[in-house]
């Protein structure tokens, strides 16, 4: 019985994992008014009939703080490309030199930088959010397991344990966060 608790905070862990995975991914496509390949992953071309992602038919680098360049393995593939960049609605405009695509990031106002950082914050709430609910799961499996016969001072040492778990997991989620929010909020 004591492996089984150990294996379900075990499985807790590997979920909040998964959050902060998650969170990072999230918090990588909201743009800091910095060039950032990034900011294209989710993006997905036609080619030839099949959504495929940008970075599978052409590269995507920054040529400098405030330039994206998009170098497509095919050149009947600009087309799609500058179409899958307007459809994603990102605010972006892609020019075309008929070799390459690039895109100028504009600065971006302060009013702007605020609502990144609420963004990123709700992003950071929604994580917590999966952990709460991890800790939920952990905790009832533990609760369940003393009901069944697992000692109780040890099922106490397993809640203890898991409090610190999601503490230190929660530190985590608001460093991003504040890490995030200073890259946003510099100019």
């Amino acid at each position: 019985m004591h492996q089984e608790v150990l294996d379900n905070i075990e499985e807790g862990k590997m979920s909040m994992d998964d959050a902060l995975e998650h969170l990072d991914r999230e918090l990588s496509k909201i743009r800091a008014g910095k060039a950032s390949p990034s900011m294209l992953s989710g993006i997905l071309v036609d080619y030839y009939g099949t959504p495929t992602p940008l970075n599978q038919v052409a590269n995507v680098a920054a040529s400098d703080s405030r330039t994206l360049s998009i170098a497509p393995w095919e050149k009947a593939m600009i087309a799609p490309i500058e179409q899958a960049i307007f459809a994603a609605n990102l605010g972006l405009t892609p020019q075309n030199n008929g070799e390459a695509i690039m895109i100028n990031i504009p600065p971006l106002t302060e009013e702007r930088r605020k609502e990144m950082v609420k963004r990123a914050k709700g992003l950071g709430e929604d994580a917590k959010v999966s952990l709460r609910n991890d800790r939920h799961k952990m905790m009832d499996f533990i609760k369940k397991s003393v009901k069944d016969g697992y000692p109780e001072d040890e099922g106490k040492k397993q809640e203890e344990s898991v409090e610190g778990i999601i503490k230190g997991y929660s530190g985590k989620i608001d460093k991003m966060i504040e890490k995030k929010e200073a890259d946003i909020m510099t100019i």
